[in-house]
């Protein structure tokens, strides 16, 4: 209790929300799905229209509710009714299916670098075998969730943690690369209009999905927002700001040094390649300027392996635990997925788990090569993890709404009109993204980023009957 008590000051605050928000993916991911440095402009909308009302949200959300403990869940219980809170809770677990189908295949390719130093091994493996692989690892730590394997956890904040340094230990020695080594052969840039402002299209809209992914999640940190030190009134929304700072400062500067790896136009005519293996062949260029040969590559991989595999288990875990020990949702769950072991796991629900993601990876089985898997799952996440963001402003738009009267002490807007205006236009950008993300130039991934939202939707909606049938007898 003495701990929970203690106040944080508000720039521990600040790395707080940093290091849960940002990671060397989303730097990748935005340096080669949207051509390279033109990804500038659309990080500075993306934080500006959307990441602060977002964040600053969230900090009322959180000063509002401080004293409960289900996050989202709780927000749209105490906001609407229990039916709604049920689907926010639903949401937040099913999107996660999609999210574990994408955790074993990386996991895989990580251990792959880590071994053979580079894609190949993986990369000439029949797809079908891999997928079969990646199968077989989602049913072993399927049945490690049932087993309640805690130090597993522990693992994983501190892969979680190395991944963060690394991701910005990449920034910094990239930028230090040319003095030490001049003849590096790094890339000239060319800070050019057109290589600066996007061409808005079709495809482009389609991409922006994967940015609104790299800045959302940041309702993790609500719990906080009364445990600043001073007036939470002004020190919240300075830590937000400065948080927002930085990942700013992070995203230009690590597209910048990635513009000095990686030629745009190569990247075009191996696209499948380079959003597979790119984060790898930046570690062991960086390595290469430095003269280490692969150790960073090493490195990285071995962190990568053990935080990839550490999150697959916590999410086949945590999402199931907080959507049926919630008393709100699971009123509307059939009483078989309540089930425990006598390791108190859910082994009904973790067998819809395992039912669910092996039949978005074994659906990939026959797509050539495993490249396209992974880009069609990084893909496929991009569209589906933002729907749980819906929720929160769903939750904040119903507070400014009908729930004015409610006490907290920190408000991002006085005015209740811009309040819901805030509310609602965060709420259609993310459904706008998530519906033109679902566009593709590829059929089959195109049919797979529509079934998949619309078979979990389907399953949401059927559960509550199959509870109130049994309720009924």
């Amino acid at each position: 209790m003495e701990v929970s008590e203690k106040k944080i000051k508000w720039q521990s605050l600040v790395f707080m929300c940093f290091s849960t928000l940002w990671g060397f993916g989303n730097v990748l991911n935005g340096y080669i799905y949207f051509q390279g440095t033109q990804v500038i402009f659309s990080w500075v909308l993306m934080f500006a229209l959307y990441f602060i009302p977002y964040a600053l949200m969230v900090g009322e959300l959180g000063s509002t509710f401080k004293d409960l403990g289900g996050g989202v869940t709780s927000w749209i219980q105490e906001t609407t009714n229990s039916k709604l809170a049920y689907y926010a809770g639903w949401t937040y677990w099913a999107v996660h299916i999609t999210y574990i189908a994408g955790k074993g295949s990386g996991g895989l390719k990580a251990l792959s670098f880590m071994i053979f130093g580079n894609a190949k091994a993986y990369d000439d493996i029949p797809t079908i075998y891999v997928q079969l692989a990646t199968f077989g690892v989602l049913l072993l730590f399927c049945y490690l969730a049932t087993r309640g394997l805690s130090p597993i956890k522990r693992l994983s904040a501190l892969a979680g943690s190395s991944m963060f340094v690394l991701g910005i230990l990449f920034i910094l020695m990239m930028y230090a690369a040319p003095v030490i080594n001049p003849n590096g052969g790094y890339l000239k840039l060319n800070f050019a209009w057109n290589n600066i402002f996007p061409n808005i299209n079709l495809k482009y809209l389609s991409n922006l999905s994967i940015l609104v992914f790299a800045v959302g999640g940041i309702e993790k940190i609500s719990p906080y927002v009364n445990k600043v030190e001073g007036d939470s009134a002004k020190e919240f929304p300075k830590a937000m700001m400065l948080a927002t700072l930085m990942v700013v400062i992070s995203a230009i500067f690590g597209t910048i040094a990635m513009g000095l790896m990686f030629d745009v136009n190569e990247i075009k005519a191996n696209f499948d390649s380079y959003a597979a293996n790119g984060a790898y062949w930046a570690f062991q260029k960086l390595g290469q300027y430095y003269g280490v040969g692969d150790l960073l590559l090493i490195i990285y991989s071995a962190a990568n392996t053990v935080g990839q595999f550490a999150t697959l288990l916590i999410s086949i875990d945590a999402p199931l635990r907080m959507l049926l020990e919630d008393p709100n949702a699971s009123q509307y769950i059939p009483r078989k997925l309540l089930k425990k072991n006598e390791k108190g796991a859910y082994v009904n629900g973790i067998i819809l788990v395992a039912i669910l993601g092996g039949a978005i990876i074994l659906a990939q089985s026959f797509v050539p090569g495993a490249t396209t898997v992974l880009r069609q799952l990084t893909r496929l996440n991009g569209v589906v993890m933002p729907m749980r963001y819906m929720w929160v402003f769903v939750a904040y738009f119903a507070l400014r709404y009908g729930k004015e009267e409610l006490t907290r002490h920190y408000r991002f807007v006085k005015n209740r009109s811009v309040g819901l205006f805030f509310g609602a236009w965060c709420f259609l950008i993310t459904l706008a993204c998530c519906l033109f993300g679902m566009y593709s130039d590829d059929p089959y991934e195109m049919l797979l980023k529509i079934i998949t939202p619309l078979v979990l939707v389907v399953l949401g909606l059927v559960l509550p009957v199959i509870r109130k049938i049994e309720d009924s007898k």
